[in-house]
C-alpha cells in the first residue's frame, strides 16, 4: 500500500518538481524557441519525420507521402541530416535515435491537439481536470473515440450503449459515481452469466447498494467468484466502463456537481481501451474490497 499512496501522490496533482519541470521547459524554450519554431514551421519536415516513424523510406515514397517534389524534399532532409534526426543507408532514410524520441514526441502532441479538438464540446463542457495528470498526458490515445449522447429522439442511448458493451464483453470493469437499479440488475446479470466483473463505488452508494432493491442484485454478484464490489474514498469525479472490447468515459459538469449521464465518450479502439483499463486499475489500487 505504501507503494500506491507513492504513486497516487506523484499521479494526482502537480508536485514542486513538476512546477520546477514547468519553469525550466519555459527557460529552455525561450533559448531554443527558433529552432522550434524553424522545426513546426516546415510542414516537409514534419511530414518526413513521421513518415519514417513506420519504417525506412526512399526518397521516391516520401516524394508520394508527402506528395512533393525531390528539389523541395531534399533541402528539408538536409536540415534534418544536419540536426542527427534523420541518417540514411542504402539508398533508404530512417530515423537516429534522437530523431525517434522526438518523432514520438511530436506524434503525442498531434494527437493530444487533435482529440482535444475532435471532441472540444466535451472537454470544454465537463470537468477534465478530474481525470489525474498522468493520464491527461496521454490523452492522445483517445483519438479513435466518438460521442455518444442522450437526444430528443433517443433520450436512453447512452444506457443503450452501456448495455451493449455488457453484453458484449467478457470481463467489465466499472467505476461507478451514480447507479440505478436498472445498471445494477444488468451488470448483476453478466456476473451471474460468469463474466468477470469489478465494481467501484462510493462510500454512499455503497450504503444505498445495503437497501432494497440493490441489495439483492448486489449479493447476486459478490456471490460470484468473477464478482467484486470496492469502495473508492474519496470517489472521482468521472464515470468509467472499460471491457476488454471497450471503454466509455462520462464527466461531471463544470459545477463539479452534477454528473452528466446524457453524455459519454466512447471507442472500441484498442488504445483506448488499454487507456481505460490503466485508469481503473489505477483507481482499484486505491480502493477496499466491500463484502456484505
Amino acid at each position: 500500500m505504501a507503494g500506491q499512496k507513492l504513486y497516487r501522490e506523484k499521479t494526482d496533482e502537480i508536485t514542486p518538481k513538476d512546477q520546477t519541470d514547468i519553469n525550466m521547459a519555459v527557460d529552455h524554450y525561450t533559448r531554443i524557441m527558433g529552432d522550434i519554431q524553424a522545426l513546426f514551421r516546415s510542414r516537409l519536415q514534419i511530414q518526413i519525420l513521421l513518415a519514417l516513424a513506420d519504417g525506412n523510406k526512399t526518397l521516391a515514397q516520401l516524394r508520394e507521402i508527402t506528395g512533393s517534389s525531390s528539389q523541395a524534399l531534399i533541402p528539408k532532409i538536409r536540415k534534418l541530416e544536419t540536426s542527427n534526426y534523420i541518417a540514411i543507408s542504402e539508398y533508404e532514410y530512417h530515423l537516429t535515435a534522437v530523431g525517434r524520441i522526438l518523432t514520438l514526441k511530436i506524434q503525442d502532441i498531434i494527437l493530444f491537439k487533435s482529440v482535444s479538438r475532435k471532441h472540444k464540446g466535451f472537454w470544454d463542457q465537463h470537468r477534465v481536470d478530474a481525470i489525474p495528470i498522468i493520464f491527461l498526458r496521454d490523452l492522445g490515445e483517445l483519438y479513435q473515440t466518438e460521442i455518444i449522447s442522450d437526444t430528443n429522439v433517443d433520450i436512453f442511448n447512452v444506457y443503450f450503449n452501456f448495455l451493449r458493451m455488457l453484453n458484449e464483453a467478457d470481463r467489465i470493469c466499472i467505476v461507478s459515481p451514480i447507479s440505478s437499479p436498472a445498471h445494477t440488475e444488468a451488470v448483476a446479470k453478466r456476473a451471474m452469466e460468469g463474466v468477470t466483473v469489478d465494481l467501484l463505488v462510493s462510500k454512499e452508494l455503497a450504503e444505498q447498494f445495503s437497501r432494497q432493491p440493490y441489495a439483492e442484485k448486489i449479493a447476486e454478484v459478490t456471490a460470484t467468484a468473477r464478482g467484486k464490489v470496492f469502495i473508492l474514498d474519496p470517489m472521482p469525479k468521472l464515470g468509467l466502463t472499460v471491457t476488454d472490447k471497450a471503454i466509455s468515459l462520462g464527466l461531471y459538469k463544470l459545477d463539479g456537481i452534477t454528473y452528466d449521464s446524457t453524455t459519454d465518450l466512447f471507442s472500441k479502439d484498442e488504445r483506448a481501451v488499454r487507456w481505460g483499463q490503466r485508469l481503473f486499475d489505477y483507481y482499484r489500487d486505491q480502493a477496499t474490497e466491500l463484502t456484505f
